[in-house]
């Protein structure tokens, strides 16, 4: 019984899957043309060690305008993803991970196989308008006075 719901459930999502590369086909297929093979490379900026598991967010520009829908790829433990059948032209592609700033640039689309290599920086420290804030004191850890007992 669990095999046959197993089954069921890898059929639907793997027509949800089939669904929204269709639709990115869909949506592009009105520029025949040549298509190019992507592939991504994220990496740390302070020591060239891969990201796993960043989130690479690609969409479509259309006259200079972000087009509607896009993809989003997760990169594996080192730091790679990709995806076939990006048509020529302009392409953004945006990288987010935890503990890193976002990266964000356009792209041109020009070639059979293209390979982008990105580089994530650490957020810069945060300043306060109100400067260096400092814990407040504790009281001295002095004895108490003595007390006679009653």
């Amino acid at each position: 019984m669990r095999r046959k719901w197993a089954l069921v459930v890898m059929v639907v999502v793997g027509g949800l899957a089939l669904g929204v590369a269709g639709a990115w086909a869909q949506q592009y297929d009105e520029q025949e043309g040549p298509m190019s093979n992507m592939h991504f490379v994220v990496l740390r900026d302070s020591n060239g060690k891969p990201v796993k598991n960043a989130a690479v967010v690609l969409h479509m520009v259309k006259k200079g305008k972000q087009a509607l829908g896009g993809m989003e790829l997760k990169t594996n433990d080192d730091g790679k993803t990709g995806i076939d059948g990006i048509p020529y032209g302009p392409l953004r592609v945006q990288v987010l991970a935890p503990g890193f700033q976002t990266f964000g640039e356009d792209y041109q689309v020009n070639q059979a196989e293209m390979e982008i290599t990105i580089k994530l920086k650490r957020p810069p420290r945060q300043l306060s308008s109100y400067g260096v804030q400092e814990a407040p004191k504790k009281p001295d850890d002095a004895k108490p006075p003595d007390q006679k007992p009653q």
